[in-house]
């Protein structure tokens, strides 16, 4: 009985140690076009459950040019009301 719950325990601390050394997922993400010709589509935070299969993680002031330049914020994680910018 023991030897099943040390090897238990011992499991546990293997996929706890496998979950930390994941990288950091990015603050925010830029939705590609359908080709690598097409502009952006969308602006993204970067935990947005409603991301395309076409992002890459991208920073802050690249988020902010982004949306200045006319690439839409997502309307379901409201990216432009995280970065406290709105239309006038």
């Amino acid at each position: 009985m023991r030897a099943a719950i040390t090897l238990g325990e011992q499991s546990e601390a293997e996929r706890q140690r496998g979950i930390q050394g994941w990288p950091r997922p990015p603050d925010w993400l830029l939705e590609q076009g359908l080709n690598r010709d097409s502009p952006p589509v969308h602006v993204h935070c970067g935990d947005c459950w409603n991301k395309g299969k076409r992002t890459r993680g991208i920073s802050l002031r690249e988020a902010r040019r982004a949306l200045s330049e006319g690439v839409k914020a997502c309307g379901t994680c409201r990216l432009d009301s995280a970065l406290r910018l709105f239309e006038s």
